[in-house]
């Protein structure tokens, strides 16, 4: 197949990318060109997506079978590139998030459930209704938290930056919020899984690890992988209703129980996550954290001593 992943060079498209020339595809990247692409075989266009009479200059000539839209956020990143390829793909894959969700008493989370019309990810459900009515043959994948090597968010850094400096770790709460994490990688293979899998068509997958795990148990995993005995860790908890954070981040995810099941996906996609926790957090720390000498590298912690101070 000839494929286009809009991205492609960042996190997610890298890992997608690898898979899709491995598996024998064309594959082609649509992107402003700031970072070198180095695999043999892969092909470039450069462009900017938020530029919709650039995007269709660049992309009207091009014949794609399967098109993967990776970073759009708001419906209007994603309407002229669907409406380019519209009635001339067999497979628009769009990359949502299980942040569309509204805050629920009946967890997992499952693909159907009612969305949050105040999230900040209501763009992305709104881009799901779109492709849905413009008949284009969709699928929408909603990641709940997404972890791996090249991850450019701060999420297994921030216990990561804290665990291997035998720091205090402020954990929000009384530290057993449920929350689920999924390895890039295995993200990567069931997007792969997707093609030509007709079930796939006009259907959303939550895509994660298939287990579920507190704050408290997330930095005690951190904690092993990193070599450490989780009895060691020094947990704080603190209320963060007393504190005022502005805009700064005091903890890296979202301060409810918050996860999804994956079963829909194991069994129309005949997929199945090959990382878990613990392995997946290993393979960030020793591929990437401790590669980068991020272990070495000056951190802030000003947020932490504030919240240490008061507690």
């Amino acid at each position: 197949m000839r494929i286009l992943i809009i991205g492609g060079t960042r996190f997610i498209g890298v890992y997608l990318t690898r898979l899709l020339l491995e598996a024998g595809h064309e594959v082609v990247l649509f992107n402003r060109g700031n970072r070198p692409v180095s695999l043999n075989g892969l092909g470039q266009i450069i462009g900017d997506r938020t530029d919709p009479i650039q995007l269709k200059a660049k992309l009207a000539s091009e014949n794609f079978d399967v098109v993967f839209d990776n970073n759009g956020r708001e419906l209007t990143d994603t309407q002229p590139l669907a409406e380019i390829f519209q009635n001339r793909v067999k497979h628009f894959v769009y990359m949502s998030s299980a942040g569309v969700y509204l805050k629920s008493d009946q967890l997992p989370h499952v693909e159907g459930d009612t969305v949050d019309p105040k999230s900040r990810h209501k763009g992305k459900h709104e881009t799901e209704a779109y492709l849905q009515q413009l008949g284009i043959p969709f699928t929408s994948i909603r990641p709940t938290y997404i972890y791996g090597p090249k991850n450019y968010n701060e999420l297994e850094s921030w216990f990561f930056d804290r665990i291997v400096r035998d720091r205090p770790l402020p954990i929000p709460g009384n530290g057993a919020h449920i929350t689920q994490l999924g390895h890039v990688q295995d993200l990567a293979q069931a997007m792969v899984k997707i093609l030509g899998n007709e079930k796939a068509i006009n259907q959303i997958y939550n895509i994660s690890g298939d287990r579920y795990v507190t704050f408290d148990g997330l930095a005690r995993a951190c904690a092993v992988a990193a070599g450490k005995s989780p009895d060691s860790l020094k947990i704080v908890h603190y209320d963060p209703k007393k504190f005022d954070f502005g805009k700064r981040k005091p903890f890296p995810m979202r301060v409810q129980h918050f996860f999804a099941s994956v079963n829909k996906a194991m069994t129309e996609l005949n997929w199945q996550p090959e990382y878990d926790l613990i392995s997946g957090l290993q393979d960030s720390l020793e591929t990437d954290y401790l590669v980068n000498a991020k272990d070495k590298a000056e951190v802030d912690f000003s947020v932490d001593e504030e919240i240490l101070k008061a507690v």
